[in-house]
């Protein structure tokens, strides 16, 4: 059933253009495949499998956001109040204009900003900010409170942006529970869903099994980058931070396929786990990346002929794909190119996680397209770009 993907990934490993990569397709009920070809690191010995663990980067967003809703159902949250008092820091925001900085209208919401309607946005994201930044000297990668509070692009609820608004829900998280946001995360999701192998630090056994992270060089070939997350940050990357296996997030996705519920244990309602594909962004065009920075993406939009939105937690597509995946389907990646998607109406999920920068890589993107296809036994086209 998987014959041409697995035909393709082995030929982007064999023509150097990924180290390797590991896949896995999922239902409601358990893992329906899992395949690896090639190795943790070009040059190295260690192949590709079902331990390796992988830099998950935005992958991690939907987690924090499934924390953040958590709390939202339990009342100590809400999706559409005023957060000043929990995060002290929103109550001087500015907004980046071209005469210069003025005063934000408002502060973000939590819906705001787990939509990327915040107006929070990357340096890689936005052109406007990434020359602010070069010109004050502004330090936005620190890992610090400090680094986060960078202008908005304009006042929340003014438009979409794809940005930092996570990180910023993950310390709402942290102000409301009492709890860094690690240690929440392992008890309130990580644990019960029984994901060992996710975490924001690599712990000594995971270490040894994590994928190197590369770019093609010059001439083409595969250069492995020195990167690693912060040992000890003063702020846990609640939109980015996360390491994890397929086999772990494949468990995340199917709490989603199941309703918030997986193996008689729950962590999110039904009724939230349904909304969860509802648009949030009105008719805003939403899922989509204007790269600013070479270096760390290509231009993503998968399907500029469909009005993608973001629901509460991921990129909802509202329409089918060509590859097979349903109406209402939640998906997104992270920045080293790994994806994933869940079609709650099939009850199917599936994830493909590389190791290579930048993001959208369009060898990867093929790869994750041929996946959905051969996953839902939708027919190949004569000739797959």
């Amino acid at each position: 059933m998987f014959q041409r993907f697995e035909q393709a990934l082995a030929q982007a490993v064999s023509n150097g253009r990924i180290a390797g990569g590991v896949a896995l397709i999922a239902d409601r009920d358990g893992v329906l495949y899992e395949h690896a070809a090639g190795v943790r690191a070009i040059g190295a010995a260690a192949p590709m499998d079902a331990a390796t663990v992988f830099w998950i980067a935005s992958m991690t967003k939907a987690v924090v956001s499934v924390a953040a809703l958590q709390l939202v159902e339990r009342g100590e949250l809400t999706l559409d109040g005023d957060l000043t008092g929990l995060v002290p820091d929103f109550k001087d925001l500015q907004v980046l204009t071209p005469q210069g900085l003025r005063p934000a209208k408002r502060g973000p919401t939590l819906r705001q900003l787990l939509t990327h309607t915040s107006g929070f946005a990357y340096g890689f994201t936005s052109a406007e900010l990434a020359a602010w930044i070069e010109a004050s000297g502004f330090e936005a990668n620190g890992g610090t409170r400090a680094s986060l509070r960078q202008p908005l692009l304009f006042d929340p609820g003014q438009g979409w942006i794809y940005g930092i608004g996570i990180d910023w829900a993950g310390l709402a998280v942290e102000a409301a529970s009492g709890q860094r946001l690690d240690a929440y995360l392992r008890e309130h999701i990580l644990a019960p869903l029984a994901m060992p192998d996710t975490g924001f630090i690599g712990a000594p056994d995971r270490a040894a099994r994590t994928a190197g992270v590369h770019v093609r060089g010059p001439e083409g070939g595969l250069v492995q980058i020195p990167f690693g997350m912060p040992a000890d940050p003063e702020v846990l990357a609640g939109g980015a931070g996360l390491y994890s296996t397929a086999r772990d997030y494949g468990r995340f996705l199917r709490m989603l396929l199941n309703g918030g519920e997986l193996e008689g244990v729950r962590v999110l309602s039904g009724e939230t786990v349904r909304g969860l594909s509802q648009v949030q962004t009105g008719e805003r065009r939403a899922g989509y990346i204007r790269s600013a920075m070479a270096n760390m993406s290509n231009d993503f939009d998968l399907y500029p002929q469909m009005a993608t939105g973001h629901g509460l937690a991921t990129m909802v597509t509202p329409q089918a794909t060509a590859e097979g995946r349903g109406p209402g389907s939640l998906a997104w990646g992270g920045l080293a190119n790994t994806y994933y998607w869940a079609d709650p109406a099939a009850g199917k999920a599936g994830v493909l996680l590389t190791q290579l920068l930048p993001f959208g890589d369009p060898e990867v993107l093929a790869l994750m397209r041929a996946l959905e296809r051969d996953a839902y036994g939708t027919p190949w086209p004569t000739m797959v770009s």
